[in-house]
């Protein structure tokens, strides 16, 4: 059995139908957070994410998929039939003893498989419930299956995403699952607190194409408020200038002049005089995005990254390199922060894996453990029977 550990949810128990990748992100974060988060997987087959890939690690034909290691720490796995009357009373002895159960199935299967609100009310009066779906529950579309990609494309992110005046493009990590999974934690966390007043659960319920609407920020404003359709703008910002991504002489550095004063600062850096009246104020260094473009070029491609970063350094203006992952996870600041965890798993040896960015000062964080195997831990639950095994 996984220890209760550290962490601010230490002592919740959350049960886990979710697979893919909205659903488990959420439990993730609450199982970092330090709840014991029982996952109930196919029997056979489990999450759907164990076989995603290449890449597979481990001697097994055909391994471990890394997408399934990527977003499961630190969680215990049954294995429980569903669609068996056995199987659904098993679900319920556990739903008995939790405080959470999380689910991503389409709407309406908890209902089909005997599993509806009400029925798990009656079981579990105090249990706090999360629904994730694609497009929401109800409406014209709800009834549609939510898939990261076809959601980035729904929801207009896409649109925002490529090369200037090039074609629409998706994010490079799975972001409206992750979001989805982010929301549907922090929806978690608040409907325990109320809990804690009101002695009784209640449902929590978030999608990914709500989601991916809740981060437009300035950019669902510009056509909201403003009447703007934002477009693709590469490594631009639509609202400052100069913001984004600019070659040197051997590669590509981010720099963001996000003030008048950076931008007297930054200018002579790059032989541009900041009181040029064509670039004197942001609106008209924004209007002028191109022209003001081609006149710091020179400057820029005239040195490397290292030099620039020390230059801009020296001048207080913020600038970043373009990293690729092997130099990330090599980075000083990186390991400083603690946020990758080295577990050790039962077959595969010890693995590094992306971590939680969240601290604790006064609970502190539960400390990582593996991903679990299909069903590796069904031996910590008195009430299964094993006559039942699918």
């Amino acid at each position: 059995m996984i220890a209760a550990g550290l962490g601010p949810l230490a002592g919740v128990r959350v049960v886990d139908l979710t697979r893919a990748l909205a659903g488990p992100y959420a439990t993730m974060m609450l199982a970092d957070a330090g709840a014991d988060v029982v996952k109930v997987e196919r029997p056979g087959t489990g999450d759907d994410t164990r076989g995603w890939g290449p890449p597979f690690i481990g001697a097994d034909d055909p391994g471990t998929s890394t997408y399934f290691l990527s977003v499961n720490r630190s969680k215990r796995s049954v294995t429980i039939d569903l669609k068996s009357p056995a199987g659904v009373d098993d679900l319920c002895g556990l739903v008995a003893e939790a405080d959470v159960l999380v689910e991503n199935f389409r709407p309406g299967v908890m209902d089909k498989l005997g599993l509806g609100e009400e029925r798990l009310a009656e079981v579990n009066p105090r249990l706090v419930g999360l629904s994730i779906t694609g497009f929401g529950e109800g409406g014209p579309e709800g009834e549609r299956p939510g898939f990261d990609q076809i959601v980035q494309g729904e929801s207009g992110m896409m649109s925002m995403t490529g090369p200037v005046g090039g074609p629409p493009t998706k994010t490079g990590v799975p972001i409206a699952d992750i979001l989805a999974g982010m929301f549907g934690a922090f929806g978690v966390a608040a409907a325990l607190v109320e809990r804690d007043r009101s002695g009784r659960g209640q449902w929590v319920r978030t999608s990914l194409l709500g989601g991916m609407i809740a981060i437009h920020t300035h950019q669902g404003t510009r056509w909201l408020l403003a009447g703007e359709v934002p477009q693709t703008e590469g490594n631009r910002h639509p609202s400052i200038a100069p913001y984004g991504a600019f070659d040197c002489a051997d590669g590509p550095i981010n720099i963001a002049v996000g003030s008048e004063g950076l931008w007297r600062r930054f200018a002579p850096l790059v032989d541009v005089d900041p009181d040029d009246p064509r670039f004197a104020a942001n609106a008209q260094r924004v209007a002028r995005v191109d022209e003001l473009d081609a006149a710091m070029a020179p400057a820029l491609t005239a040195a490397t990254v290292d030099a620039w970063m020390d230059r801009l350094e020296a001048a207080g203006v913020p600038a970043g390199r373009v990293r690729s992952l092997d130099e990330v996870y090599r980075s000083p600041q990186v390991a400083h922060l603690g946020v990758v965890d080295v577990v050790d798993h039962p077959t595969l040896g010890a693995l590094r894996l992306p971590g939680s960015p969240v601290g604790y000062s006064r609970s502190g964080r539960r400390p990582a453990t593996p991903p679990p195997g299909l069903g590796e831990h069904e031996a910590d639950f008195a009430w299964r029977d094993e006559s039942r095994d699918g």
